[in-house]
């Protein structure tokens, strides 16, 4: 099938495992995703399949000639390609459900955007450690020295205060306790990245 799968950010909890174990989980909405263009080697110079998720009242002209020739009948927000990990393509207009793609204790990686966290300070930014507590107490947080006499400037990606969060986030090595078909609905051990309601990617670990 495909090499991942689109899913909603829930919330998170946790459960019990059939031995008594108390297990940490991310609840996340997995609707099907409508296939909208299968790309292959001869036209395009690769194979994957470009599926649609989310929605919107009001398309742009491009979309709505592209889905209006597809005869479906949706509205799609986003596009987004997968590579095929199989010969069973799919077909154009056909719904791809996660039971198909992923089964419980499979290893993944999830990717969504950072939570935004405005401007932040180099202790909550990067980590640094605070200044000793003896001198003048608005100066425990702060930076210290940014550089030498010599260069005589600040050097290019020195670690600063400024914007933190709404970046590609990647977690590596979580797990898919269980899948429900009948709720649409997955649990993935662990915290995943992302805002609650946000989009984000599960992928099969290469």
């Amino acid at each position: 099938m495909i090499s991942g799968f689109l899913v909603k950010k829930g919330q998170m909890t946790s459960v019990f495992t059939p031995d008594g174990k108390r297990v940490a989980v991310t609840k996340c909405r997995a609707l099907p995703l409508k296939v909208t263009q299968i790309k292959n080697i001869e036209k395009d110079g690769y194979q994957s399949v470009q599926i649609a998720f989310d929605s919107k009242k009001r398309l742009d002209k491009a979309t709505e000639g592209k889905i209006s020739k597809l005869k479906l009948d949706i509205k799609p927000r986003f596009f987004q390609e997968f590579k095929l990990t199989s010969d069973q393509v799919p077909e154009i207009g056909s719904d791809i459900t996660i039971e198909s793609v992923f089964q419980n204790g499979e290893k993944i990686d999830v990717t969504g955007i950072s939570k935004g966290r405005g401007f932040a300070g180099v202790v909550k930014r990067h980590g640094f450690k605070k200044q000793p507590l003896l001198g003048a107490s608005n100066y425990v947080r702060r930076p210290g020295s940014i550089g030498a006499q010599t260069p005589g400037k600040v050097v290019k990606g020195k670690k600063m205060p400024g914007h933190y969060g709404v970046e590609t986030t990647t977690t590596v090595g979580l797990e898919i306790f269980s899948i429900n078909p009948e709720t649409n609905e997955v649990l993935i051990k662990g915290s995943v990245p992302g805002s609650f309601n946000s989009w984000v990617t599960l992928k099969k670990r290469s």
